[in-house]
């Protein structure tokens, strides 16, 4: 099994690219709002980021990162080409960051149709 991690740049893509990837067999996504750390630096000093919000006055949330776990390398695959196919490519500023690693132990994961426990 493999953990693919994908974060998504821009809002508005994360919605049609969970529809793409649960066309192609991807279920269980886990959704969590994030910000890097360009977004979420600021031109105050540290110190009165207490007095001024946490990001300075900048909205903090700015990408959402998905992560999933797939039966295999080939599904993390399919997952980066349907990614590509509606972000466009990734190696391109602002549009977002894919990665996708095997996983030596998973527990509690339910079997996908067509893998094998």
């Amino acid at each position: 099994m493999y953990l693919v991690l994908m974060v998504v740049d821009n809002e508005r893509f994360v919605n049609p690219l969970l529809v793409r990837w649960e066309r192609v067999g991807v279920s269980g996504v886990t959704i969590l709002e994030s910000t890097g750390w360009a977004r979420r630096s600021c031109k105050r000093p540290l110190a009165l980021r207490y007095l001024y919000g946490q990001s300075g006055g900048r909205e903090a949330v700015g990408n959402y990162t998905l992560l999933v776990i797939v039966p295999d390398e080939a599904m993390a695959r399919r997952c980066l080409e349907e990614a590509e196919a509606l972000i466009g490519d990734l190696d391109q500023p602002d549009t977002g960051v894919f990665a996708a690693w095997p996983l030596a132990l998973v527990k509690g994961v339910p079997s996908q149709p067509g893998t094998e426990d």
